[in-house]
């Protein structure tokens, strides 16, 4: 007889989960910024789908938070009745939008690592979870198709476009090194077979953002800068003017409805 799987720490999941679902709600309202904004109408539509993408999949891990949670909340209550405090979104995904080469880059290199978690993700053993990561696992890998392309056609392109591309890089890079970080949930996540361990996605990560930085003509900013990330739960300026905007009819007229 094969041994049981083990009992997943309810509160680890619930946590681990409303991490899945912020980090697509912060990146998500972000990108839905440029709408109307784009340098053009094709990256306008094709940013705002992106933006709609982001979302539909943060309904769905946060909607299954709150039912592991088991407080009686919604996904709409702890994305609209939280405070920043208790988001627990990458600060990779709060950065501000900058110019387009920043947003870009922001895009490419969460990415990559959106779309190894979501991978891995299909054969977890709690088949909602599962079923989730299948869903969105072709969404991200187009994410990645399309952003990958514009690092390579930027930063292979006039002097300018590779001027504002390596800014970005470099501006954006040190960022990344929180993606791996492997904490308690995390550990709890990787014991029960729910998720992988972050840190085992890196090399598949490294591999992809390597090549298509090569590609692109960008020099790599090395190693050192892999380990400069924030702690979940701990926030840039930036998120509370996110969340201003974001909140705001809620906030005003709470239980709204249409």
């Amino acid at each position: 007889m094969a041994d049981a799987a083990p009992a997943v720490d309810q509160a680890a999941f619930s946590e681990w989960l409303q991490r899945m679902g912020d980090n697509c709600l912060i990146l998500g309202h972000r990108v839905s910024e440029w709408c109307g904004h784009s340098p053009a109408l094709e990256e306008d539509i094709a940013l705002a789908n992106q933006a709609l993408d982001l979302i539909g999949q943060c309904q769905f891990w946060l909607g299954l938070a709150a039912e592991v949670e088991g407080k009686g909340r919604t996904a709409d209550q702890l994305a609209y009745l939280r405070d920043a405090g208790a988001f627990r979104n990458v600060l990779l995904v709060e950065r501000p939008n900058g110019d387009f080469g920043q947003t870009l880059m922001r895009q490419f290199l969460f990415d990559a690592f959106h779309h190894e978690l979501l991978r891995a993700l299909k054969s977890s053993s709690d088949p909602r979870v599962a079923e989730i990561a299948a869903k969105a696992e072709k969404e991200v890998a187009y994410h990645l198709e399309r952003s990958a392309d514009l690092v390579i056609r930027l930063g292979d392109g006039s002097e300018e476009s590779r001027d504002r591309m390596e800014k970005a890089l470099k501006a954006l890079f040190p960022y990344s090194g929180e993606l791996f970080t492997d904490d308690a949930v995390d550990q709890a996540m990787a014991a029960a077979g729910v998720a992988p361990l972050p840190s085992s996605l890196k090399p598949a990560w490294d591999r992809t953002v390597s090549e298509i930085l090569a590609e692109a003509t960008l020099a790599h900013p090395g190693e050192v800068y892999q380990h400069k990330g924030g702690k979940r739960g701990v926030h840039s300026e930036y998120l509370g003017y996110i969340l201003a905007e974001m909140q705001f009819l809620q906030r005003a007229y709470p239980g709204a409805t249409w």
